[in-house]
């Protein structure tokens, strides 16, 4: 993890959605921090910084630093509420770690030798079943992103979750649940391309007319 973001915030005492309504006219951003066996703690941060921040894949999935009045907390972004029509941010929540605290979270998945896997070059086309996974580990071990490596993948492959690569001391949520074959879910798979078998069919088809 070679970046690190931080939030500026400043403690707030009034609550309720009257108080939020001042709070984003006046360009700032109602939060929560929670957790850390501490009592949860009502902040707001400015708007237009918290947008720019949210631009970096890595923030979801990062361990932030976020200063309430000056004073910096080690933190992981849980909840984001976005306005559903507008670019707005209406809440966010925040979760204080420690380095040993066991946390879940989502990171991205970023695929790697798409292009020069065996079934692409042979016309197949990747099909993506996930964007990213759940994972649970050590707020110390957290990983930016989760590696899919395409580049062996031949037409009709398909990588699952059992088969990613995941850095020491990180577990995929979905395959803790019981019976791991049922929740081991495809990631990504190539396809043979549209009307490859129809006409593998039809070539089949004539070959036997010929024939006869």
């Amino acid at each position: 993890m070679n970046q690190s973001f931080e939030i500026e915030a400043v403690s707030r005492d009034v609550q309720g959605k009257g108080a939020s309504r001042r709070l984003r006219r006046e360009g700032l951003v109602p939060g929560i921090i929670y957790g850390g066996g501490k009592d949860p703690e009502m902040i707001a941060t400015p708007h237009n910084r918290l947008l720019q921040l949210l631009e970096h894949e890595a923030f979801y999935s990062h361990i932030l630093t976020v200063k309430v009045d000056g004073k910096a907390q080690r933190v992981v972004l849980k909840d984001l509420q976005r306005h559903p029509a507008k670019p707005f941010v209406l809440h966010l929540d925040l979760l204080r770690v420690a380095d040993s605290d066991r946390i879940k979270m989502h990171v991205p998945l970023h695929f790697t030798n798409e292009d020069s896997a065996p079934g692409v070059k042979a016309g197949g086309k990747a099909a993506h079943m996930l964007t990213d996974v759940e994972i649970i580990c050590e707020a110390g071990k957290l990983p930016e992103y989760i590696e899919v490596d395409m580049g062996g993948m031949q037409l009709g492959d398909t990588i699952h979750l059992s088969e990613l690569k995941l850095p020491e001391g990180v577990e995929i949520v979905a395959l803790t649940h019981g019976d791991e074959q049922e929740h081991d879910t495809g990631v990504v798979a190539i396809h043979a391309p549209k009307g490859a078998a129809t006409d593998e069919a039809g070539d089949e088809g004539e070959e036997g007319a010929d024939e006869g």
